[in-house]
């Protein structure tokens, strides 16, 4: 019977994993590479900075997940990331950092691609794709609004427009084009 090691079960684990120091992927497994249409060998060393939307959207995403990795050890998320090919897809990410007092300095990453249940749909501006993964949760305009920074009254805003680009008629229905549903 073959041996099972760490380094085998990182590389054959059926969910794309990453290593990272102060967001450089500095391993990853071949299921990553599958996920953003990619050679393994081309994400080694490289900020993760790439397989996101926008430059703008990664810092969104850092002062984030910073207070929260800091307060509970881990984060996760809906959110949408770009592949090498530039589509773009809803991904489920999850990191723990090796120590919560440093959230970004060193961790573990996994990432699940739910372009099969949930498609990018229609042209989104960085912030509609902020607002939306975050509705998607069932997060209320309050809640958003404080999550980013933002008065509830614009994330209101962004709310409509989101129900127009998606066709809905109401927020209930522009939850179920999110999820896909």
């Amino acid at each position: 019977m073959p041996q099972i090691d760490y380094q085998t079960a990182f590389h054959l684990a059926p969910i794309g994993l990453v290593l990272s120091r102060d967001r450089i992927i500095e391993d990853c497994n071949d299921a990553v590479a599958a996920i953003f249409r990619c050679n393994r060998e081309a994400l080694i060393g490289q900020s993760f900075q790439v397989l996101y939307p926008s430059p703008a959207e990664f810092e969104r995403i850092a002062e984030r997940i910073s207070p929260i990795m800091t307060a509970q050890g881990s984060y996760a998320d809906d959110r949408i990331m770009k592949r090498a090919t530039g589509e773009l897809f809803w991904c489920h990410v999850t990191g723990r950092a090796l120590d919560r007092r440093a959230p970004l300095a060193a961790g573990v990453w996994t990432f699940e691609d739910l372009s099969a249940t949930r498609r990018v749909a229609v042209e989104l501006t960085p912030r509609e794709r902020e607002i939306a993964a975050l509705l998607a949760t069932g997060k209320t305009s309050k809640q958003i609004g404080r999550a980013l920074d933002i008065s509830s009254r614009t994330v209101d805003v962004y709310r409509a427009r989101l129900m127009r680009k998606y066709g809905t008629g109401n927020a209930t229905e522009l939850l179920q084009r999110l999820l896909g549903n």
